[in-house]
This record gives structure tokens, C-alpha cells and sequence, in this order.
């Protein structure tokens, strides 16, 4: 059991779109991910995805309206709905979902994570 230092985390990579493991629980991983302008609309039909906004502000947009987030905020998208985040600058988030969640849930692409680092 270590503690973990997200300022030390977020300083270990610049890529965007592509979420670091830097924890796990209970079947649960802890991300962290850096995010940049739009990221594709999809869905997870199984598992609820968290997003807390440690620094910056990001747009999570759904199809009947767009939620703000700022530093300190986070939003619960449930399963079974459609999303697609939106960073106008640079925003670092901590995700928290199970294991089994592909980050572009149910529109595989050029975002598509499968295999991700732990820091």
C-alpha cells in the first residue's frame, strides 16, 4: 500500500487521451488522464464512469445537454449513456470505473485504449 501524489502522477506524461492506472479497488481502477479538445461520442453499457476534474475545466456533452465541470467538480455518467467530453485547454482527470471499461466504450477508433500503462 503506497500513497500516491497526483501533481508527482500528472508530471510522469504528456500524451492526451490515453489514461495512466495509478490504483485499483474492489474490481475499480483508478486513472489518471490528460484530455485536449474533443474526444468521440460513445457509450459503456455496462459500467458507470466517473470523472473528477483535478485541474482545468472540461465539457462533458450528452445529447440533451452539455454538463461544466471545473477543478474540484465530477460527474457520474451513467451506463447506457451516450457521451462525448470536450477539453478547450489542456485538463488533467482522475477516472474512476471498473476494470472491464474500454475508454471509447462502444465506438472502437483511433482512441481506443486496450492496454494501459500503471504509473
Amino acid at each position: 500500500m503506497n500513497k500516491v501524489n497526483l501533481t508527482e502522477k500528472f508530471s510522469q506524461f504528456s500524451d492526451h487521451w490515453n489514461p495512466k492506472v495509478v490504483g485499483e479497488l474492489n474490481g475499480q481502477h483508478v486513472k489518471l488522464a490528460k484530455l485536449k479538445g474533443q474526444f468521440v461520442w460513445h457509450k459503456h453499457d455496462i459500467e458507470d464512469e466517473l470523472f473528477y476534474v483535478v485541474k482545468g475545466d472540461l465539457d462533458i456533452e450528452l445529447r440533451n445537454k452539455v454538463v461544466h465541470l471545473k477543478a474540484g467538480e465530477f460527474f457520474i455518467v451513467n451506463k447506457g449513456v451516450e457521451h462525448r467530453p470536450v477539453a478547450r485547454k489542456e485538463v488533467h482527470v482522475l477516472l474512476f470505473e471498473p476494470v472491464s471499461t474500454i475508454n471509447t466504450g462502444n465506438n472502437a477508433g483511433d482512441f481506443t485504449r486496450n492496454d494501459l500503462e500503471s504509473l
